[in-house]
């Protein structure tokens, strides 16, 4: 019997880490482990309360972001999951992701994951270089993300991505090319390889400024879940930095080019197939999630900060702690909890189809579009086509159109234009 429910996809923030990286933006901080307990609490009711929108909905991902979801220990996140079981109707075939940082995978934890449905795993390695890891504030070596993906081969996880960072202090092309080499010799299914963005109120803004060299790529920045975060109290540096010593220079923006140009060869000739401006699957591995943000699914964010585009509207979720723990969910629903929920118009969806869209490699179909819409693409975009098609940033086969290789080199222009005024 074919299932008539619309797809929902689920995005669940655990907000805690270990310390707090120095290019880090995202919604994340360190707190006492008494803390998490009561945040895991609070959650298991917002889900509760999130559930009752989800008449007519199945979801068909998880994805499980922060922070450091893996720093929880094991019996609350599966708490979560079987939460989330319990009063959403969940495919059985879903996709539940959890992100992970290497150090704070253990046997048990994965045994747990794997018992409670987690069927992939999303792992934060960045570098291969213990020097550049130093050089981010990241806690762990390369060597404990070995045995962090080994343990996790063993408790039978086939579905890894690992995310990879470029255009690092101190990072030459070389260097890069060691990182790629030696992430491919493991033959995870997934891999995100993403250029630095010096973004505000990190310390890296604070030592690197605007200056050149900080604009990163031309891509997403580097947490797979797209979810964007805030800076949340200060950045924590521990004992990574001791002075200006490992403040080591960006590399120049030629180099910054050769290192993205050489990801797409390298990994091509190692059996991944770009899909999506910064993402990279084994065939069948594509992160569905993600694919979901980028094809406008519907998705409802869950936990501090979440984002949400759900019931034709953008919201996000309380982002300050101590309120967010505050709630009475049970009293009060979710009213108090939703902040900057914006209706969307259609012109709006409009801009997200194509700019969205766009970042696939698969590119936007103008059937799907006029299905949507009820009007071409070219109705509404025709001439800034037309343009970007005569310039080489885009092209067009059949009813589909796409970013050129250039195009993608220089995808933020490129994808602004389909704003309309």
């Amino acid at each position: 019997m074919m299932n008539k429910k619309k797809p929902l996809e689920l995005y669940v923030h655990i907000p805690f880490c270990a310390r707090k990286c120095l290019y880090c933006d995202f919604l994340s901080f360190r707190t006492l482990a008494s803390v998490h307990q009561e945040y895991i609490d609070q959650l298991l009711g917002e889900i509760q309360a999130a559930s009752l929108a989800s008449e007519g909905y199945q979801v068909t991902t998880i994805f499980i972001g922060g922070g450091t979801p893996s720093i929880l220990e094991a019996g609350m996140m599966r708490a979560v999951v079987e939460t989330i079981r319990l009063y959403f109707d969940v495919a059985p075939d879903a996709e539940i992701t959890i992100e992970a940082n290497p150090g704070t995978l253990t046997a048990p934890k994965l045994d747990v994951y794997r018992g409670c449905g987690i069927n992939r795993l999303s792992m934060g390695l960045q570098s291969a270089d213990n020097r550049e890891l130093k050089a981010l504030g990241r806690v762990h070596s390369f060597e404990e993300f070995l045995k962090s993906f080994e343990r996790a081969r063993q408790a039978g996880f086939w579905s890894i991505s690992v995310d990879l960072m470029s255009a690092l202090p101190g990072q030459t092309l070389e260097s890069w090319k060691n990182t790629l080499k030696k992430v491919a010799m493991l033959k995870p299914e997934h891999i995100s390889a993403y250029s630095l963005i010096i973004e505000e109120n990190t310390p890296f803004w604070d030592y690197y400024g605007d200056g050149p060299g900080c604009s990163g790529a031309e891509s997403s920045r580097g947490s797979e879940n797209g979810q964007s975060g805030f800076s949340e109290e200060d950045h924590p540096q521990g004992d990574s930095i001791q002075g200006d010593s490992l403040w080591r220079p960006l590399p120049d923006e030629e180099t910054e080019r050769k290192m993205y140009k050489v990801t797409k060869s390298f990994l091509e000739s190692q059996g991944y197939q770009r899909y999506e401006i910064s993402n990279y699957a084994k065939p069948g591995f594509e992160c569905r999630h993600n694919i979901g943000y980028w094809t406008g699914a519907e998705y409802l964010g869950l936990g501090l900060g979440a984002s949400s585009c759900f019931h034709g509207a953008r919201f996000s979720n309380e982002t300050d702690l101590k309120a967010y723990l505050e709630l009475d969910f049970l009293s009060d629903g979710l009213i108090k909890l939703y902040q900057n929920v914006e209706e969307q118009t259609r012109q709006s969806k409009m801009e997200e189809f194509m700019f969205l869209g766009l970042r696939m490699t698969e590119g936007v179909s103008d059937i799907d579009f006029a299905a949507r819409f009820g009007v071409k693409i070219r109705s509404i975009y025709g001439p800034k086509v037309d343009r970007l098609i005569e310039n080489g940033l885009l092209r067009e086969e059949g009813s589909r159109i796409f970013l050129t290789d250039w195009g993608i080199d220089i995808s933020n222009y490129v994808l602004s234009e389909f704003l309309l005024e």
